[in-house]
């Protein structure tokens, strides 16, 4: 029994290009199906493999129906890029959970395929300094592409925790409205009148409205009586709500009274 010697890839081509031979061109694609799968894996999506391998492979056709074999490089050398330019079209158009910018896009995937190479290379996982070195780009713009790059999915609100259906969903781990934040203009608006108290009354406020001591406690914090503990915060209340009043600043909600 005997087996027909293995045909080139030059060979194929050229009978696929002289002949318009389907069976050429298929066998020629099946040739070069390892240098696909090697392009594709440089990208570092899993999830999207088969469909990043369906846009290499067209990629690498569109070369194949292009390539002149009297003028340019090889075939290798011309199909590489060209199916470069398919995956990364893929990835803009159809792989992002929210909007991104085009040019950051771009840098997200040129950050992401020089991850992989010195990956490779180096048998660990690059620092993002050493990807700025490599590339020759600011370190920020890597550090902005790494951040960006994981607008690629986006986890449902209903997602079981841990793959448990009864351990309840992400939705119930995420934290409710913090009730402190309806106080943050009035906060600002106390920031803004710190020139009105001297240190001591600043501190004297901190204490009874920060830590919730008492008048007692701040009393011996300070070393003073309550008395005058309590005339100190009378006194910067006054002086506060006043300048309120007077700025016509939006009222700066209810003070407790100082109690004991």
């Amino acid at each position: 029994m005997t087996t027909s010697a293995p045909v080139s890839e030059r060979w194929l081509l050229l009978r696929y290009r002289t002949t318009n031979d389907p069976v050429a061109r298929e066998r020629l694609v099946e040739a070069m199906m390892p240098l696909v799968r090697r392009l594709v894996s440089g990208y570092g999506h899993p999830r999207h493999r088969e469909d990043l391998l369906q846009a290499a492979c067209l990629g690498l056709t569109k070369a194949i129906d292009r390539w002149d074999p009297l003028r340019g490089p090889e075939l290798r050398t011309y199909a590489i890029p060209t199916m470069h330019g398919e995956v990364r079209r893929w990835l803009r158009d159809h792989s992002w959970a929210i909007h991104v910018p085009r040019p950051l896009q771009e840098r997200v995937l040129t950050v992401t395929r020089a991850t992989s190479g010195l990956r490779a290379r180096d048998g660990r996982s690059p620092t993002a300094g050493q990807i700025a070195e490599h590339l020759t780009m600011p370190l920020e713009d890597v550090l902005g592409a790494l951040q960006a790059g994981r607008a690629y999915g986006a986890a449902s609100l209903e997602a079981p925790l841990g793959g448990d259906p009864e351990a309840g969903t992400l939705g119930d781990v995420i934290g409710d409205e913090d009730e402190r934040l309806d106080r943050a203009e009035q906060v600002a608006s106390l920031s803004s009148l710190r020139d009105l108290l001297d240190d001591r009354d600043r501190e004297v406020l901190r204490l009874r409205f920060v830590e919730d001591l008492t008048q007692s406690e701040i009393a011996d914090r300070i070393g003073c009586s309550q008395m005058q503990v309590s005339r100190l915060l009378r006194r910067s209340i006054d002086r506060l709500s006043a300048r309120v009043t007077a700025t016509g600043t939006e009222e700066v909600g209810a003070v407790a009274a100082p109690g004991s």
